[in-house]
C-alpha cells in the first residue's frame, strides 16, 4: 500500500476526469491525483478505500472500485444519499476534489490463489468487489472456479452492468442476478440474495467466500453460507459503515477490540462474527 500523502488526514488534491451514471442515484467517478509523481506512485490493495473530500462541505468514505494495474485512475462508485455525496453529485470533470488515502487493509488475493472463489455483492456494496472480480479476471488461471452473486432492491440499482458480459465470457466463471422487486421485463431471478446462494449451492471444498452488503444482508449471508459447509474461516467480509476518520482515532468504527478502518475493512468472517450483531 502507498499512501498519497505522509500526513494521513491531509488530502491530496485531485481532478474528476469522468463521470457517469452507474445505476439510479449512483454514479461512477473517475479521480486523477494532481500530482504526477504522486499518482504514478500510488498503489492499493483490492477492498481497500479512501476519504474523499467536498471542500467546504465534508469528506465521507469510499470503497475503492478500481485497480492500480487498469489505470492511474481512482474509481468511486458514489450513491446520493447525504450532504457530502449530494455535493459530489453535483460536480463533473475538471471539479476539484480530496482524495485521502488508500486506507484499511484489503483482500489477501496471494492466500486466494488456487481456490474457488465465491462473490456476495449486495447493492452499492459490488463496489469494493469490482476490483476482486477485475484481479481474478486479469490473472484468471491463478484462481480456481468464480461464481458471483449480484443482487439489488431492484434493475435499476445493480452496479456495473456494462461489465455482465464480460464477466459471463471468461472461463469457469459464472454470473447470477436477483432483485428484490423485479420490473415485467426482468429475466433473471427474483427474491433475496441467500435464497439464490442456496439453490445454487456452490462448494465450500478449497473454496473462500467474499461478501460485501448491508449488514444485515452480511448476516444472512453467513448463515447460508454455512448452511452448504462454508466454516467462518472460509468467509470474507467487508464492513464499510461508520468510519468517520479512517485512521482508528475517532472511535467511531469499533466493534469490540478491533477497528474498522484500521483492521478492516477487509476481515475474515471469523474475527468479527461475535461483533457483527452490534454492527447491524
Amino acid at each position: 500500500m502507498t499512501r498519497v500523502q505522509s500526513n494521513p488526514m491531509m488530502p491530496s488534491l485531485a481532478t474528476i476526469v469522468g463521470v457517469r451514471d452507474l445505476a439510479t442515484g449512483i454514479k461512477l467517478f473517475q479521480v486523477a491525483l494532481d500530482d504526477a509523481e504522486a499518482s504514478a506512485a500510488l498503489r492499493y490493495k483490492p477492498g481497500q478505500f479512501a476519504e474523499v473530500s467536498a471542500f467546504g462541505v465534508g469528506e465521507s468514505p469510499f470503497g475503492i472500485a478500481s485497480t492500480t494495474a487498469r489505470g492511474e485512475t481512482i474509481e468511486f462508485a458514489i450513491n446520493r444519499i447525504g450532504t457530502v455525496t449530494d455535493a459530489l453529485h453535483r460536480m463533473d470533470v475538471g471539479d476539484k476534489i480530496g482524495v485521502r488515502g488508500p486506507l484499511g487493509n484489503g483482500f489477501p488475493m496471494d492466500e486466494f490463489k488456487g481456490k474457488d472463489i465465491v462473490i456476495l455483492g449486495g447493492g452499492i456494496g459490488g463496489a469494493p468487489l469490482r476490483p476482486v472480480i477485475h484481479t481474478i479476471l486479469d490473472h484468471r488461471t491463478d484462481y480456481g472456479k468464480l461464481t458471483v452473486f449480484w443482487a439489488a432492491r431492484s434493475p435499476d440499482l445493480l452496479v456495473f452492468t456494462d461489465e455482465y458480459e464480460d464477466w459471463r465470457s471468461r472461463p469457469d466463471t459464472e454470473l447470477h442476478l436477483t432483485v428484490d422487486r423485479a420490473t415485467p421485463d426482468w429475466p433473471y431471478q427474483e427474491g433475496l440474495i441467500t435464497t439464490l446462494v442456496e439453490s445454487v449451492a456452490p462448494s465450500a471444498e478449497n473454496a473462500i467466500s467474499i461478501t460485501c452488503g448491508p449488514p444485515i444482508m452480511i448476516r444472512f449471508a453467513m448463515l447460508t453460507l454455512r448452511k452448504l459447509g462454508f466454516s467462518t474461516g472460509q468467509n470474507w467480509v467487508t464492513l464499510e459503515a461508520k468510519m468517520k476518520c479512517g485512521i482508528g482515532k475517532c472511535g467511531r468504527c469499533n466493534l469490540g477490540g478491533v477497528y474498522v478502518c484500521t483492521d478492516g475493512p477487509v476481515f475474515c468472517f471469523a474475527k468479527v462474527e461475535q461483533f457483527l450483531e452490534s454492527f447491524v
